[in-house]
């Protein structure tokens, strides 16, 4: 079976592509070839930038278990810590936990199209853990914020961009020249070393509180089945 990550380097900007040929859903094997590709570019990349399939970013975890949103808590908050710029380019629909992933990252360029991005998990009975809440807090807007996590609200790219989810959208024909433009400009503009201390001084307290309190967390986490 053909891996669901691709990996290429280019002017020191990595390119981490998801393409599971569905949904591009989060499963094990997804964060396994995520993590690996973001050990990678911790040694070699001065930037790194995630695209998804055409039409679909990610559609969520692929299935609804502790240990994966575990699994999942620590892959974004790796990002959202992350040494190196991160640049995502939100090819389609990002729900759930791809709504997370572009919480995640630094920049987040969309396309214009009928695409939705939200956090649908109240609405399908299901609390958000308290690292998507924070994620959510720290980048959404705060007029945003209770209508995206408590009232379950799904945006399209437009409005996503409004609320804080993205931060620009265009042509769909344009996305992937710009989103790797805008990597290839902060690995050439930016100080790695620096970028990294500011990053973990303006992020590291949140980080360690959400990891330290993440089993609590999970406990709370729960699938509605009726």
């Amino acid at each position: 079976m053909a891996s669901p990550i691709q990996t290429t380097i280019s002017d020191g900007v990595t390119t981490i592509r998801i393409d599971d040929g569905k949904a591009n859903a989060l499963g094990h094997e997804t964060i396994d070839a995520l993590e690996a590709a973001l050990d990678q570019a911790e040694v070699d990349a001065d930037a790194v930038v995630i695209l998804g399939r055409p039409g679909r970013f990610s559609a969520g975890f692929d299935l609804a278990s502790r240990r994966l949103v575990g699994r999942g808590a620590e892959l974004f908050m790796r990002l959202y810590g992350f040494p190196r710029p991160v640049v995502a380019g939100c090819t389609g629909h990002a729900l759930a936990a791809g709504a997370l992933l572009l919480l995640s990252c630094d920049e987040r360029i969309g396309v214009d199209t009928d695409a939705k991005i939200g956090l649908p998990e109240v609405g399908i009975r299901m609390p958000l853990p308290r690292f998507a809440v924070e994620l959510a807090r720290d980048r959404l807007t705060p007029r945003e914020f209770t209508r995206a996590t408590m009232l379950a609200t799904i945006y399209s790219p437009s409005r996503a961009v409004d609320a804080g989810f993205l931060d620009e959208i265009v042509a769909v024909d344009d996305l992937e020249r710009h989103v790797l433009a805008r990597g290839a400009d902060l690995a050439a503009r930016l100080h790695s070393g620096s970028f990294a201390i500011t990053r973990a001084k303006a992020r590291g307290a949140t980080i360690d509180a959400v990891l330290k309190g993440l089993p609590a967390d999970l406990e709370s986490f729960s699938v509605a089945t009726n």
